[in-house]
C-alpha cells in the first residue's frame, strides 16, 4: 500500500461543510480564472478551496497513460500497427545492452565541477530510453523476455545517490551526498520510467522490486515535490516558480510520477493543483504576441511538456480540466503558432539567446503534433517522440495530426513581435536576403544581454550577426561569458561598458514602417545601458528588397559630455577585412558590409569569439570604435549584396 500523504479525514470534513458540488463541477468542468482568483500570493500549494474544486472531477482510480500489460486486447492491436512493430523490433536489437547508471561519484563531481555533460548524459538517457523500450517491448510481446532486463535496469537506477544531472547540484554536491533531495530535468524522467514500468508491468515484476520503486518514488519525487510547493524546502525544485521550460518539464514529469503513484485521491488534487499554480508562472514567461524568448529548440522541449501535462489531465478527467486553453486560449494559440511564425526563410531561425537555429527533422516533435492538434497549426511531417509516455499519446492518433509529406508554405514579408520587440524582414524568393531584429530586455529565460541584436541570413547561411548560445560547460551561464555578455553580439559598447544584466534593462521599438519594397524599424536602446552620460541611443534598420538587396544597421547616440563608443559585427562565415570594408564569404555568396562613421573616424579591431560555441562555428567580434571621445556621433553598417 503506498502511503497516503497529506489529506486528512480533517480536510474532508471541510469540503462536506462547504457543500461541493461534485455534479455541477463534472458538468462544468474546472474554471480555470476561478480557481487561479483562489490562489494565496505566491503560494503553489493549492487551498483548501482550490482543491475542493478539482476533487470532483477525478476518477477514483490513478492515472494510467495506457491499459496495463494484461490488456492483451489493447497491446495486441499495438503490436500489430506498422509503429508499434518498429518500437518492438528497435527494443529488441538493445536487449543485450547493460545499464550505464550509476555513473562513478569521481565521474559526477568533476561533471559538477567542469559543467561537462557529454560524461555522463548520454549514459542517463540511453539507459532511460531502454528501459522505457524494454517495458512497451514486453507489454506487447507478453512472454516475459525483456523481464529480467527491466528488473536490472530499475535496480540499478534505484542503486543511483542521485538522479539529477550532476551540473544541477550544488557545489557541494549535497544530492550525491545524501544530505538532500532535489528534482531536475534528469529525475523526473528516472522516476517516469521507473513509474510506468511499475503501472504497465504490475505483477509481472516481483514484489520486492515494485515495493522499493514505490519508496523510492515517494521519497525522490512525490516528497519533494510537496516539500518544495508547501514551502517547506526552499532550497531544491526552485523551477516551479519558474518562467522557462525547466517548469514545464519537471512539472509535467513530477506528476506523471504522482497521478501513476499515488493511493489517494486528494493528494492527486493536490498535485494538480500545484501544478496549475506553477503553470501560471510558466505560460507569463511568453509575450503576449506568443514569443518564446528561450527560441525554437526550447519551445519544443518546454512547451511540448507544457502540451503533454494538458494531454494528460484532459485524458484523466475526460476534459475536465482543460489546460490547452488555460486562462487564455487566443495566447496559447498564437505560442502554439510561434515557430511558424518565427522562421525566417528555407528552415532558420533567429538564434536569440540560447535558441537554435534550425529545428532537426529527427527530434521530438510531440510540441507540434498536439499544436496542430489543439491549436490547428499546421501539421508536422511525421511524428517523434524522445519518451515513451509521448510514444504512447502518439499511437492514438497522431496519424491523424500529421502531413505524411513536406509541405510548402508562404512566409510573410514581415513577422513583428510587438510585446517583445521582434522583426522578422524577409527577402524574396529569389533573393532571400533577409534579417531579424529585436529590442527585447536583458532578463529573459536563456537570457543573453542582447538588446538590438540580429542576424543577417542569405538562404540558409547565418552569415552575420547573433553568434548563438555557448556550450553548456562551466562558467555557460555566467553574464560575463563572452557570448552571453553584449560583447559577443552586434551591439553598440558605450564609454567602454557593456549592457547590464536585469529586466529594467531593457529595449523599445518606437517606430516601424513595412511595405512591399522596404522595412524600416527604428528601437531605443538607451535603457539597455548603465551609463549615466549617455542621453540617448537610437538603433535603426532599414532592409531595402529592391534590386541585390541592402540591410542597414544604423546606431547614433548623444551624450552629456564625450564618451568612448563603439560597435560590432559579429562574423560567422569566412571573411576579409579591407579599410572599412569587410567581406563576406559563404558557399555560393559575397556579401559586402561597409563601415560609415560621422562624427570622427573609427578604427576596427578584429577578436576571436574564445569559448566554444554550441554551433560549432569559429566566430569573430569585429569592433567598431570611434578613435576619439565624442558627445554626438554615428556609425551606419551596411549590408549588400555582391
Amino acid at each position: 500500500m503506498k502511503k497516503k500523504l497529506l489529506l486528512s479525514s480533517a480536510f474532508m470534513l471541510i469540503i462536506v461543510l462547504f457543500g461541493c458540488k461534485p455534479s455541477e463541477e463534472k458538468e462544468t468542468g474546472l474554471d480555470i480564472n476561478e480557481y487561479l482568483a483562489l490562489t494565496e500570493g505566491k503560494n503553489i500549494y493549492p487551498t483548501d478551496r482550490q482543491i475542493k474544486m478539482i476533487l470532483p472531477l477525478l476518477p477514483e482510480d490513478s492515472y494510467m497513460p495506457a491499459p496495463a500489460a494484461k490488456d492483451r486486447t489493447y497491446w495486441e492491436k499495438i503490436a500489430q500497427s506498422e509503429d508499434g512493430q518498429k518500437y518492438y523490433e528497435e527494443a529488441l536489437e538493445l536487449i543485450g545492452e547493460k545499464p550505464e547508471v550509476p555513473i562513478s561519484d569521481e565521474i559526477y563531481r568533476r561533471a559538477n565541477k567542469e559543467g561537462n555533460r557529454g560524461i555522463y548524459k548520454p549514459r542517463y538517457y540511453r539507459t532511460m530510453d531502454r528501459l522505457e523500450r524494454y517495458t512497451l517491448a514486453e507489454c506487447m510481446e507478453n512472454k516475459g523476455r525483456f523481464i529480467p532486463q527491466i528488473e536490472t535496469y530499475c535496480k540499478a537506477v534505484m542503486s543511483m545517490k542521485s538522479w539529477m544531472h550532476p551540473n544541477h547540484d550544488d557545489s557541494e554536491n549535497s544530492v550525491l551526498e545524501g544530505k538532500r533531495v532535489a528534482i531536475d530535468l534528469g529525475a523526473r524522467k528516472f522516476g517516469m520510467v521507473l513509474s510506468l514500468a511499475d503501472v504497465l508491468l504490475e505483477d509481472k515484476l516481483s514484489e520486492p522490486l515494485r515495493k522499493e520503486i514505490h519508496s523510492q518514488l515517494d521519497r525522490r519525487i512525490t516528497q519533494s515535490y510537496f516539500d518544495s510547493t508547501l514551502g517547506i524546502d526552499t532550497i531544491g525544485n526552485s523551477w516551479i516558480r519558474k518562467l522557462s521550460n525547466w517548469n514545464a518539464v519537471c512539472t509535467s514529469g513530477s506528476l506523471f510520477t504522482i497521478l501513476t503513484q499515488a493511493d489517494s485521491k486528494e493528494d492527486r488534487a493536490a498535485a494538480i493543483g500545484c501544478a496549475i499554480n506553477s503553470m501560471k508562472y510558466y505560460l507569463s514567461g511568453f509575450g503576449e504576441d506568443g514569443y518564446c524568448s528561450e527560441g525554437v529548440g526550447y519551445w519544443g522541449y518546454g512547451f511540448g511538456h507544457y502540451l503533454y501535462l494538458a494531454q494528460m489531465l484532459s485524458d484523466y478527467t475526460d476534459g475536465k480540466i482543460d489546460l490547452f486553453r488555460f486562462n487564455n486560449y487566443e495566447k496559447l494559440k498564437k505560442v502554439a503558432h510561434f515557430p511558424y511564425a518565427f522562421e525566417i526563410q528555407d528552415g532558420v531561425y533567429p538564434q536569440f539567446s540560447d535558441g537554435s537555429s534550425s529545428i532537426s527533422a529527427e527530434s521530438d516533435n510531440l510540441a507540434a503534433l498536439m499544436a496542430a492538434k489543439h491549436y490547428d497549426a499546421p501539421k508536422p511531417l511525421c511524428f517523434v517522440s524522445e519518451e515513451a509516455v509521448g510514444t504512447i499519446m502518439g499511437w492514438k492518433d497522431a496519424r491523424e495530426y500529421t502531413s505524411g509529406n513536406v509541405q510548402e508554405t508562404t512566409l510573410p514579408a514581415v513577422t513583428y513581435f510587438d510585446d517583445y520587440g521582434i522583426v522578422i524582414s524577409r527577402g524574396t524568393t529569389g533573393n532571400p536576403f533577409s534579417i531579424a531584429i529585436k529590442a527585447g530586455h536583458n532578463a529573459e529565460n536563456h537570457n543573453h544581454n542582447d538588446v538590438g541584436s540580429y542576424v543577417v541570413v542569405w538562404g540558409k547561411d547565418i552569415v552575420a550577426g547573433d553568434v548563438g548560445a555557448p556550450s553548456y560547460t562551466a562558467g555557460a551561464f555566467s553574464p560575463q561569458n563572452p557570448a552571453r555578455s553584449s560583447w559577443g553580439h552586434p551591439v553598440p559598447k558605450v564609454n567602454n561598458t557593456l549592457q547590464h544584466n536585469g529586466r529594467k534593462y531593457e529595449g523599445k521599438i518606437l517606430n516601424t514602417n513595412f511595405s512591399e519594397a522596404t522595412d524600416k524599424v527604428v528601437m531605443d536602446l538607451k535603457k539597455a545601458y548603465k551609463e549615466p552620460l549617455l542621453e540617448s541611443l537610437v538603433r535603426t534598420m532599414e532592409h531595402n528588397r529592391n534590386g541585390k538587396g541592402e540591410i542597414v544597421i544604423q546606431d547614433q547616440f548623444t551624450a552629456t559630455s564625450p564618451i568612448e563608443f563603439g560597435t560590432a559585427v559579429m562574423v560567422n562565415s569566412d571573411y576579409r577585412i579591407d579599410g572599412k570594408t569587410i567581406l563576406l564569404k559563404t558557399e555560393d555568396k559575397q556579401i559586402k558590409v561597409e563601415i560609415q562613421p560621422e562624427g570622427g573616424d573609427v578604427k576596427l579591431k578584429e577578436d576571436p569569439v574564445s569559448v566554444k560555441l554550441r554551433s560549432g562555428k569559429k566566430s569573430h567580434r569585429i569592433g567598431i570604435d570611434f578613435v576619439k571621445p565624442l558627445s554626438k556621433g554615428k556609425i551606419t553598417v551596411r549590408y549588400t549584396l555582391l
